[in-house]
């Protein structure tokens, strides 16, 4: 053993070997096909994003660039270099509320792990089997990384944001499964990462959701190329960022334990939740109950004389009579109501916020913070002029882990988000393509799929 063996931490051996590994591991037929509903999701969300001011600027910028053509910015015809795409499709993968999320490590793991490591697939020619494995890694290591800082000390006015630090650190480790490096230069590559964390709370002031997809998105994506893409380039680093002097855990506190613990038994995209309505996180409880409300009693506007929406009291500041259709909750619950159900067009439709029946049903609706809910829950009170009141909690949202989505359901999400983009033909072929990602050969067949259909999307 030499001397640099010597100061590897037990943590950063398992991690690193389990990491260079982890291309060409065997997973759980269960594990392969949630990590595959999560690659689909955020695919649909990137493709989605295009339209939205975030996706477009981030699309422009790139396109701006040039660089090698080693990757598709999905939903466009942009190739450009696998670092610049990542950012591009993290963006667009966060241009909305539409994409995934882990409720305990506290961010949103699919917009940055999945533009990495599609970008990182294009480039190498790697095989769909590599690029599900690669993205389980990323699931894997992102939320270690914030488990391991301890989330609930992010939770504070004056913190760093989880959202950024769980995010690089996943992207950079799907990349490097996806670049072939060893356990050495894994090590080299989290120590490249960890100079690179950065990401503060105050995103929660964007209004326009711009910056939020970077920090969420586009930044981890693109750095945690870079760490791998230059290591593989063979830039050396430090063997342990996370142990002896100055080291990474000395500087932002936690514990390096936590990063190793459970690996190859514990997969963190099992943990992960893929929402079922595109809007956002805490809206979903409060529209889970009022669809049960509509199926269960047949519940219609004009039965409606008084709404009370509990939320919890941490989330509620978020969704309370927002300026933007798709987190305002008052707003979608009159919507979900008056049309029967919720589509990325109604939901983000500024017109309906100021549609005069949705704003006079908007009007009987309130919004109660509740400090005895749990985070994600929510409670639904509804008084109607005749029959008495309705009322429904909803504990597990559709899609989180403990009530997971259908591959149905969310082989329809995709659908809807996508075909206005693709083209309901190509985003039908593209969907079977995903869920059967073991049999791709090469992750640049995807490519054509993944291109607009001319004249639908709003794009450079």
């Amino acid at each position: 053993m030499t001397d640099a063996q010597a100061q590897i931490s037990p943590p950063m051996a398992r991690l690193s070997a389990h990491m260079a590994a982890a291309a060409t591991a065997a997973l759980a037929d269960s594990v392969a096909a949630k990590t595959k509903h999560h690659i689909l999701d955020t695919l649909a969300a990137m493709v989605s994003g295009t339209r939205l001011k975030p996706g477009r600027l981030a699309t422009a910028y790139v396109a701006a660039q040039g660089g090698n053509e080693e990757a598709q910015v999905p939903g466009t015809g942009i190739l450009t270099t696998a670092r610049l795409a990542s950012l591009a499709g993290g963006m667009c993968a966060h241009a909305d509320e539409t994409d995934d999320s882990h409720p305990v490590a506290f961010f949103h793991p699919g917009c940055a792990v999945v533009p990495a490591a599609l970008a990182m697939a294009e480039r190498a020619g790697a095989s769909g089997l590599k690029l599900i494995n690669a993205v389980a890694l990323g699931y894997d290591v992102g939320a270690r990384i914030n488990l391991a800082l301890g989330v609930e000390r992010f939770y504070g006015e004056n913190s760093f944001s989880t959202h950024s630090f769980g995010a690089l650190f996943g992207a950079a480790a799907a990349a490097a499964a996806l670049a072939g490096l060893n356990a050495q230069q894994c090590r080299w590559m989290l120590s490249f990462t960890a100079q690179q964390a950065s990401g503060l709370g105050c995103w929660a002031r964007d209004t326009e959701h711009v910056e939020k997809a970077f920090d969420f998105g586009g930044m981890g994506a693109e750095h945690g190329v870079a760490a791998a893409t230059m290591v593989e380039a063979g830039m050396t680093g430090l063997d342990d960022v996370f142990s002896g002097p100055r080291n990474f855990f000395a500087a932002f506190g936690g514990t390096p334990e936590r990063l190793a613990q459970d690996l190859g038994q514990v997969f963190e995209v099992m943990n992960a939740d893929i929402k079922k309505w595109s809007v956002g996180s805490p809206c979903q409880a409060l529209l889970d109950a009022l669809e049960v409300l509509m199926a269960e009693h047949g519940l219609r506007p004009g039965a409606v004389t008084d709404m009370k929406a509990r939320v919890p009291a941490v989330e509620a500041h978020v969704v309370d009579n927002r300026e933007m259709p798709d987190i305002c909750l008052q707003h979608l619950l009159a919507l979900l109501l008056i049309d029967g159900g919720l589509s990325f067009e109604n939901t983000h439709d500024y017109a309906r916020m100021i549609d005069p029946e949705v704003r006079a049903l908007r009007e009987k609706i309130v919004l109660v913070p509740d400090p005895s809910l749990a985070r994600r829950a929510g409670a639904l009170t509804v008084e109607r002029a005749e029959g008495g009141p309705l009322g429904h909690e909803v504990t597990h949202v559709r899609g989180t882990a403990a009530n997971p989505m259908t591959e149905g359901e969310v082989a329809a999400k995709a659908a809807d988000l996508m075909e206005p983009v693709l083209g309901a033909a190509r985003a039908g072929d593209l969907i079977g393509r995903i869920l059967a990602l073991e049999a791709v050969d090469d992750c640049r067949e995807l490519r054509p799929l993944l291109t607009a259909n001319p004249g639908k999307a709003q794009i450079p």
